[in-house]
């Protein structure tokens, strides 16, 4: 199918910023949507399949609407996401209508504003550096209304959804409002199929490349210096999950995060840190279990064994919430198709 699109007036500034530094913009939607897409001027062709050039249409049009000024990588690539999972959404449900003559999916996305809706879908604002911070996807809302709205939420899903940064980011907010007088993070110290051995320094030093991210996501939330001031004054804390054995942690936000890699002791000894007033969030992606092979994972048992007790929350995730660059999606549903040919009996039980 193919289908010509021309902006009237053209805006030469708009249009270069659409299209990005050599075309990087439109070779991003291009390969998302599997399309061919060119441009002379401000005229636009697009060839792909049935209704998907509509799409495209609708996603320019979008993005041209917020092209005043230079669009980022990041922007696009999460306009591009959010225009996929809306469009595979209309197609679901234009199937259950077909019955009853309900117009093609394919043709129903042609409102521009609609397509980034699923940028910001309405939900909890969050007080941190980043204003516009936000559940960007149904699951990422319902995700933060859980934590705000109980003592223990569990966020299970695959990378790039969002779970740690978004579970920071409440203990941020929460430490501004002064919900909490601090936030503890921890995440036991498991290498991803690698064996470092003994690591040069200080305790600090040895265990800081375990905790790299949760690092990262406090700065991107709070700024460098914040941290740092943070830290001296103790408002924040960074441990291995081995410390937290004989602690009780009253008034705190407590995140464990890369719950995959704990055992089921393990899970159970900080489950039952959480004190008066504490929050706690568990995040893990039980399909990259970097335990012993045979060892069980404390994330797959909690989440059995606790689904039926009043007070905790479970977040689910899935492939349409990645919210990284586009071909991460693409990745994470390659593993999960091949993982229902090797177990099609249970494809939700990963391999150790």
């Amino acid at each position: 199918m193919q289908l010509r699109h021309s902006f009237s007036p053209p805006d030469n500034a708009r249009l270069a910023h659409l299209c990005g530094p050599l075309d990087e913009h439109l070779r991003t939607i291009e390969a998302a949507f599997n399309v061919t897409l060119q441009r002379r001027g401000e005229q636009f062709r697009i060839e792909g399949a049935r209704g998907v050039p509509q799409q495209v249409v609708a996603l320019l049009d979008s993005l041209y609407a917020r092209a005043d000024r230079p669009l980022g990588a990041e922007l696009v690539q999460l306009a591009v996401t959010s225009a996929m999972r809306q469009a595979g959404t209309r197609s679901r449900t234009a199937t259950r209508r077909g019955a009853a003559g309900s117009t093609d999916a394919a043709t129903a996305c042609t409102g521009s504003d609609d397509l980034l809706e699923g940028d910001a879908p309405a939900g909890p604002m969050l007080h941190t550096r980043r204003a516009d911070l936000q559940g960007r996807t149904a699951n990422q809302v319902q995700y933060l209304q859980n934590i705000l709205g109980h003592d223990l939420t569990l966020g299970i899903g695959p990378a790039g959804t969002g779970k740690t940064f978004l579970a920071v980011a409440c203990a941020v907010d929460a430490l501004e409002r002064s919900s909490v007088q601090r936030i503890i993070l921890t995440r036991p110290a498991v290498e991803a199929g690698e064996r470092l051995g003994f690591l040069p320094g200080d305790l600090t030093q040895k265990v800081d490349p375990y905790l790299r991210p949760l690092y990262d996501a406090l700065y991107d939330l709070m700024g460098f210096d914040r941290v740092t001031k943070a830290f001296e004054k103790g408002l924040i804390e960074i441990a291995p999950l081995a410390f937290m054995r004989g602690r009780t942690l009253n008034h705190a936000f407590i995140i464990l995060d890369e719950a995959q890699n704990t055992t089921p002791e393990q899970m159970k000894m900080f489950l039952t840190r959480i004190g008066f007033g504490s929050r706690a969030v568990v995040t893990g992606d039980v399909s990259q279990i970097d335990l012993p092979r045979g060892s069980k994972s404390g994330l797959i048992e909690a989440e059995r064994i606790l689904k039926r007790v009043k007070g905790i929350a479970f977040s689910r995730f899935t492939r349409v919430d990645v919210v990284r660059h586009p071909l991460v999606a693409r990745i994470v549903e390659a593993y999960d198709q091949a993982q229902l040919n090797a177990d099609p009996a249970n494809p939700e039980t990963p391999s150790a």
